[in-house]
């Protein structure tokens, strides 16, 4: 959330290209290696209950619900798992439309999902950035201490 704050638009197009790589080779392999139709839809919701799941586990450790934000992989895939359908004789097809398809709508989807949260800077003064431990307490240089002394 704080990285969010800070580098908004670069982690959200840093964000938005993993994503997408993450549901397309991981639905692309299924698909080419099991042959069954409606993988990518299932292998987005697992994601998506991996992340409830996640959003839980923060949430139990005292953070705000929409702390976590659960991206919304389910209708790109479907969209994949329809090209996948459409273009079942030809393998590249499915990868090159797939693929362009996902990467076009998950980002849309999680602009609007991005909308709908809180104030990232209103949640970053409220939770702020936790000290830091001792050994990595920056320590001033010493350079030029003793010019002047006897």
């Amino acid at each position: 959330y704080i990285f969010y704050t800070d580098w908004m638009w670069t982690s959200f197009v840093v964000f938005s290209i993993s994503q997408s790589t993450m549901l397309v080779v991981g639905a692309i392999y299924y698909m080419l290696f099991t042959g069954v139709p409606g993988t990518a839809t299932y292998y987005a919701t697992i994601m998506t209950i991996y992340t409830w799941v996640a959003k839980g586990a923060w949430f139990a450790l005292g953070y705000p619900y929409d702390f976590i934000v659960v991206p919304i992989w389910i209708p790109s895939a479907m969209l994949l798992d329809l090209t996948y359908w459409a273009t079942r004789r030809n393998k590249h097809a499915a990868i090159i439309i797939g693929g362009s398809l996902v990467g076009l709508s998950l980002p849309l989807s999680n602009m609007v999902n991005l909308l709908l949260v809180r104030d990232p800077l209103e949640v970053a003064f409220k939770y702020p950035r936790p000290t830091l431990p001792a050994y990595m307490t920056p320590i001033e240089p010493q350079v030029g201490k003793f010019y002047n002394s006897p």
